[in-house]
């Protein structure tokens, strides 16, 4: 493995190239900077207003962070009980739809309604868009157990939960990590959306204060720590479901 093949020195390029092309787009288009800045102006922007950015970037990470934990614990319950209960499943499976049915942007509002502008209607915003992903990947990965396995433990005389703890759960183990490396990635999708709709603090609601003073430069400071944000949570994340599933495929 040479040194070009670390995921941070791949990161470090690509980044140093959008910045370049986004520079040379600039220049050439002669692009005023209220519609386009220079990425100079933006990281200006990041070192003159880091104590504000810093700040709505910590309300924002928590509410990812939370959701997070909110989604991965409905949507693997969900699995565990669509598995072990085949007569529920036949009700929950209509449900799981269903959740997917109504965008999640659409019922923003009412989540402002019930849950206030505080950090909880983001945190279930969060939550919800990736509901989906975890639920299916968790329960395709239990229920796609290889026979050979359950064969085997059943010839044993292993109970039903004997059954799930030792070989269905471990089974389903890589699926579900593709699952939460999705839900990694879209999880700030909610919790930024809930901030637009209403909020008084977070990365969302600063990007939107920026854009109606027509400071570009603060908006895309905003969108570029987010940028990172998300793509430093899914690395953290990759390296430890690889630590946890060592059997997993690369």
């Amino acid at each position: 493995m040479t040194w070009l093949d670390h995921p941070l020195v791949r990161v470090a390029i690509s980044t140093v190239v959008i910045f370049g092309l986004w520079h040379a787009i600039v220049v050439v288009f002669a692009m005023p900077s209220f519609i386009l800045p220079a990425p100079l102006d933006v990281f200006e922007r990041m070192v003159e207003r880091h104590d504000v950015l810093m700040k709505h970037t910590w309300v924002t990470a928590q509410e990812i962070v939370l959701g997070l934990l909110l989604g991965l614990s409905m949507g693997i319950g969900f699995a565990l009980q669509m598995l072990l209960f085949k007569p529920l499943k036949r009700w929950l499976l209509p449900l799981l739809i269903a959740s997917q049915a109504i965008p999640v942007f659409a019922i923003a509002p009412v989540l402002m309604l019930w849950l206030g502008y505080g950090i909880g209607s983001k945190v279930v915003m969060a939550a919800l868009i990736i509901f989906f992903p975890v639920t299916t990947c968790c329960y395709d990965g239990l229920r796609n157990t290889p026979t050979g396995y359950l064969d085997l433990v059943s010839t044993m005389g292993a109970t039903k939960w004997q059954r799930l703890r030792y070989v269905q759960l471990p089974a389903a183990l890589p699926t579900l990590a593709s699952g939460i490396r999705v839900a990694v990635v879209i999880a700030p999708i909610g919790a930024v959306a809930g901030e637009w709709v209403g909020s008084s603090e977070g990365l969302g609601y600063l990007m939107l204060q920026a854009n109606a003073r027509m400071m570009i430069d603060e908006m895309f400071a905003a969108l570029f720590i987010l940028s990172a944000l998300s793509v430093a949570l899914y690395f953290i994340t990759d390296k430890l479901l690889k630590a946890l599933i060592p059997w997993e495929a690369e």
